[in-house]
């Protein structure tokens, strides 16, 4: 059963700035390793590890074209990141209104002396 478990979530495969780098290199369009190895000042290996991350977390997708392999941004897992991040921006949203109103409410501006200074 567990075989069929991604070893990377979408989360720890954009971890890494490289890898996030790579996915939005290929979200403007298809590319060999060799492409991609051409944006980054690291191996081939390197670069190659990176993608294997990405493949197991279901962002890219391999394609033989000859003997190249060509990647392709698969974006869909992304919508997991998205509704995560949906509920933290809601969080903050609602304790900025609150931080808002308690700063434009009349009379905030001032403190009573007893609650500033504590004996």
């Amino acid at each position: 059963m567990t075989a069929d478990l991604p070893r990377h979530d979408v989360f720890q495969a954009i971890a890494d700035p490289t890898r996030r780098e790579v996915l939005r290199l290929l979200s403007e369009r298809e590319m060999s390793v060799g492409k991609i190895c051409g944006h980054f000042p690291i191996t081939r290996t390197a670069v190659s590890k990176h993608l294997r991350i990405l493949a197991d977390g279901g962002l890219v997708r391999e394609t033989k074209v000859g003997r190249e392999t060509h990647y392709r941004l698969q974006p869909e897992p992304l919508l997991e990141l998205k509704n995560w991040l949906a509920y933290y921006e809601r969080f903050w949203d609602s304790k900025l209104a609150a931080l808002k109103s308690l700063v434009e409410t009349p009379g905030a501006d001032e403190v009573n002396e007893s609650e500033a200074w504590p004996d």
